[in-house]
């Protein structure tokens, strides 16, 4: 099997959901950014993957014609909350089968502000099982809060209920995450709010206050893979980072046969995601020690919580203790959610798994500023540490990921930074016309498209 690595990386700031930008000037930007990169143009593109949640068929052609309509395979993907990690999987897939040098995985959203929702009041929601499953599990009486919210809650609760843990357990969890946003220019919000404020703000459910959930954002992010071979050929040794493994599962009997509100969110369906990538790299059964940097689903605190668990970063039942020892932030064991997770920076479902890739290339790359995790090199092995994604959605499907820099890595040289002018790894910039010309297909493009692009 071919060896593949991400090349080229991009994205938008993550924002409230207010109608100002459309999906496809959200993807043309975050599209142009990574194969500026890359240093590559929409030409050397074999494939495409699109993801989004809410909008029409072919969302993903029309972000794309903007850089080019060279004739290439493009699939529109919606697969809940893991939409963006969905495109990256099949994208990685089509390049290490070797059907594809370079494929293309792109996400965005844009959504409507408030709780998340059906876009077909006529008919049943596939996420209906879940709900029923909840409400048995709340014993039938009637809860504070949206569905979601009380799932991953009851799911918490659960935890706490079986190994210790309170609601100033999840405080803490989420005062990390918007204390590591305060240092991130992509991030939807960037307030450091202490432990304390966020257990005293507004209840969102009996479990869960307002400002451990995400909001709904708009935003867009984009990742381009390509083989072992692509990337010599042009030159990318100095900022490819390998797709060491990488997961994808769906759910087991286990999620409602369980009646567990950890399983009906999916705890176990990440548990074996993250198994069987680790087993893939080749590390040992529970070994997490050569992870360094974490980009995990925090949609809640609550699940922030039980991934630590499923995804072996602490020991089973230890979770609550991984976060009072401080082993989930810079000084401890692992960095989790430099970004600031979903809670802070934002949840555009299409986006969300792409821009945690994002994140984490662009840590082993050592280019992420004031968010960078100390440790990930300078070990004994020379490519460093891993850095691990997990990206999970109801209905459902969890990827998990683990990148780490190649062998091969030398340092030096031209670089996406000196082709973008700036880091864009912690500095957030739109693309210009000019930028958008550099990246776009040189023969087969639309000027008739390229007019009507909102930059």
């Amino acid at each position: 099997m071919v060896r593949s690595f991400i090349i080229g990386v991009g994205m938008t700031p993550f924002i409230k959901p207010r109608g100002a930008r459309q999906t496809s000037d959200m993807g043309l930007e975050a599209a142009t950014k990574a194969l500026i990169d890359a240093g590559i143009t929409y030409d050397a593109v074999e494939a495409a993957f699109c993801g989004y949640c809410y909008g029409d068929s072919c969302c993903g052609q029309r972000a794309l014609y903007n850089l080019g309509m060279t004739g290439i395979p493009i699939t529109n993907l919606n697969n809940n909350c893991s939409t963006g990690s969905t495109a990256l999987y099949h994208a990685n897939s089509l390049v290490k089968s070797g059907q594809a040098r370079c494929a293309l995985a792109l996400g965005f959203e844009q959504m409507r502000p408030g709780s998340l929702g059906s876009n077909f009041p006529d008919r049943v929601p596939p996420l209906a099982p879940w709900g029923i499953a909840t409400s048995e599990i709340e014993g039938g009486t009637a809860q504070k809060g949206p569905a979601a919210a009380r799932m991953f809650g009851n799911g918490a609760k659960e935890y706490f209920q079986k190994f210790g843990g309170s609601y100033e357990t999840l405080s803490k969890i989420a005062a990390k995450n918007h204390q590591h946003a305060f240092k991130n220019p992509y991030s939807q919000f960037r307030k450091p709010w202490t432990a304390e404020q966020v257990a005293q703000a507004p209840k969102i459910t009996d479990d869960l206050s307002l400002l451990m959930c995400c909001p709904t954002s708009d935003g867009a992010a984009c990742c381009i893979v390509a083989s072992k071979a692509f990337v010599h050929a042009h030159n990318l040794e100095n900022q490819s980072i390998e797709i060491v493994s990488q997961s994808m599962v769906t759910d087991t009997s286990t999620t409602f046969e369980s009646r567990s509100a950890m399983e009906v969110v999916g705890f176990s369906m990440t548990k074996n995601a993250a198994d069987r990538t680790f087993e893939a790299a080749g590390i040992r059964a529970g070994d997490r020690s050569e992870v360094g940097v974490v980009e995990l689903h925090d949609c809640f605190a609550a699940n922030e919580l039980l991934s630590y668990d499923a995804l072996g970063l602490c020991e089973h039942g230890k979770a609550a203790d991984f976060v009072n020892d401080g082993d989930n932030t810079y000084g401890g064991k692992f960095v989790v959610n430099p970004s600031g997770g979903l809670e802070a920076k934002g949840h555009p479902l299409g986006a969300t798994g792409l821009g945690m890739h994002f994140y984490v290339t662009t840590q082993l790359r050592n280019w992420s500023g004031p968010m960078q995790a100390p440790g990930l090199f300078g070990i004994a092995d020379k490519r460093g540490k891993y850095g691990l994604v997990h990206n999970i959605g109801l209905g459902g499907a969890v990827i998990v990921s683990l990148l780490r820099r190649p062998e091969f890595w030398v340092d030096g040289g031209a670089d996406g930074r000196s082709r973008l002018g700036y880091n864009h790894a912690h500095e957030a910039r739109p693309v210009t016309k000019a930028d958008v010309e550099k990246a776009r297909a040189k023969t087969e493009y639309s000027p008739f498209l390229l007019e009507q692009a909102k930059l």
